[in-house]
Order: structure tokens, then sequence, then C-alpha cells
């Protein structure tokens, strides 16, 4: 499977609002593959079809308990609040403070068109909304409170 070239920050199609999947083919099953493919090529936790150059609501994570594919996903429910140091392969070297929600729970359907339910705290409820931010043209230096180099 091929690594794609992650786009970085100024690229347009990471402000755009990504489309929903309409079908779920063979097209987006081999992007599911090498989005994975390239975030585990470059050490991330989550990388979401814009980042890639595709305009899709399509996003993988692994935050050290195996893939989770997601299309079309949607956060359902919200609790909580922290901070908490984010980077972003699209902005390689930079780090910042971010508010996010504590818990979160997304629904979202899998590379079989099921529709799934992801409750995640910590680390994956961080990433799920940084990737989901993605797919509505966020970067997370729009929202971070402080920068760093890293």
């Amino acid at each position: 499977m091929p690594v794609i070239e992650i786009r970085k920050a100024g690229d347009k199609v990471l402000k755009e609002i990504a489309a929903p999947v309409e079908k779920i083919d063979r097209k987006v099953k081999q992007l599911l593959d090498n989005m994975a493919e390239t975030m585990y090529a470059a050490d991330g936790v989550g990388l979401a079809a814009p980042q890639v150059g595709v305009s899709l609501r399509v996003v993988v994570i692994d935050v050290g308990e195996g893939i989770i594919e997601l299309i079309n996903p949607e956060i359902i429910i919200k609790e909580g609040c922290e901070n908490g140091t984010e980077g972003c392969l699209s902005v390689p070297g930079m780090y910042g403070e971010v508010e996010r929600c504590a818990t979160v729970t997304v629904e979202a359907l899998n590379r079989a068109g099921k529709k799934i339910c992801i409750n995640g705290s910590g680390l994956l409820a961080r990433a799920l909304q940084h990737e989901i931010d993605h797919l509505n043209g966020i970067l997370f230096i729009e929202l971070a409170k402080t920068m760093h180099k890293g």
C-alpha cells in the first residue's frame, strides 16, 4: 500500500469542509488502507482524509489499541473539559495547548457500512475531536491557547 504525501498547513484542502461518503466502495476501502499506512509511517495517532488531499469524511486513528476506521463520523455526546498538548502531521514540529472535551461518543460507519459507536476518553477523545475538526476545515493551531516548537 502506498504512503501518501501529507498536506501541510496552508494547503487549501485543509480548510475545506469535507464531503460525506455516499457509498463505501473499493476506492474508499483503499483510501482507509493507504491512510493507515501513511499514519503509521509518519508515527501519527490519527489522520483525516483531507490531510492526504481527499476532501471526504474519513478518519483513521490508533492510540495504541489498534486501528479505528471511521466514515462520516459525528460527535453525538461531549462531556467534561481538559487541556492537553497536541501536535499534527500537517503542522510538523509545532505543539500547542488545546482545550477539548474529556470524553466523547462518536457515531460513524465502518468499512462494511455498519453503524458503530466509539466512546473515548483521554488520548482517544482528543484524537477523535482533532481528526473530526480536520473534516470541518479546522486545524489545532486555530484552537491552541499557546504554541511551542517540539
